[in-house]
């Protein structure tokens, strides 16, 4: 597994399977850019299986670091492809929402059109094609969205920081998606790592769907419960207008996860189950 340091690499090393041995990798430890690296990874443990988890996530920054964003989401996927399908193994890529434009109102279908508006969206895109190709039936991408956990940065542990320290927030309301809990995702990427018949591209995130106000509404709530947030603060929704940022963000980027749901037989915890469970880690961390 790659990228051992970041949330969900957190939170598959936290929930791996007594079955499965686990190499997890970090960033000091593989850099799934350099050829010699990941080749080196691979002749030391031999892995059946490659979770490639690592990622460039700075959604704003990609628009000016072009080149280290597509080097890390779509060259390194390719050069970890490439050994596996070298060695006869498989890989799960991770994606993300962001290859949709995210500008209709009904979840998005696993085969529905892809186009992508941000650079983030395009070098994780070029990712998911470099894996497809080379390892065709021996690979699934699995997209998701709206990622948190307790563990590194993330929208939730963000609105934490700001409500404690601020009296009122005003968060967009009118961009809508489905917030996951890695732990979830996690749990789901491991169900897919102990069926070798899957492969292609799959949906899965929490179920339901909520505005990013919804979901600062819901952080604020379960925080007071917890004893996370001391004073109630104010949030105000505003639209995406009236918070610009470098990238553009989709406007609706719910994902249909019917077909993960028929396959793995499992369903997903709807999003305000989850964030409680999340939040209850956090107050006994």
């Amino acid at each position: 597994m790659t990228g051992a340091s970041g949330q969900l690499g957190w939170e598959l090393q936290r929930t791996v399977p007594d079955s499965v041995e686990l190499f997890a990798k970090s960033h000091a430890e593989l850099d799934i850019c350099d050829e010699q690296s990941v080749a080196r990874a691979f002749r030391l443990h031999s892995p059946e299986l490659v979770v490639n988890t690592a990622a460039f996530t700075d959604v704003d920054r990609a628009e000016h670091s072009r080149d280290l964003a597509f080097a890390i989401n779509a060259e390194g996927p390719r050069l970890i492809a490439r050994q596996a399908a070298d060695a006869g193994g498989r890989m799960i890529q991770v994606s993300t929402d962001y290859v949709f434009a995210g500008d209709g109102n009904t979840p998005i279908l696993p085969t529905a059109r892809t186009a992508p508006n941000s650079a983030y969206g395009r070098s994780k895109l070029a990712g998911e094609k470099h894996v497809l190709q080379l390892l065709g039936t021996q690979c699934a991408v699995v997209r998701t969205a709206w990622l948190y956990s307790r563990h590194g940065r993330n929208f939730v542990k963000t609105m934490l920081g700001l409500m404690r320290s601020r009296t009122n927030l005003g968060v967009v309301s009118d961009q809508l998606g489905s917030p996951t809990w890695a732990r979830e995702l996690a749990r789901s990427i491991w169900a897919f790592a102990a069926r070798a018949d899957l492969h292609g591209v799959y949906h899965w995130t929490d179920d339901g769907v909520a505005s990013w106000y919804d979901f600062a509404v819901a952080i604020r709530d379960n925080g007071l419960e917890r004893g996370l947030l001391k004073r109630r603060v104010v949030i105000d929704p505003i639209p995406a207008a009236a918070y610009p940022t470098a990238a553009r963000r989709p406007r609706y980027s719910v994902l249909d996860k019917r077909s993960t749901i028929d396959v793995l037989g499992v369903s997903p915890n709807h999003w305000q189950t989850n964030l409680s469970h999340m939040l209850d880690d956090l107050a006994n961390a």
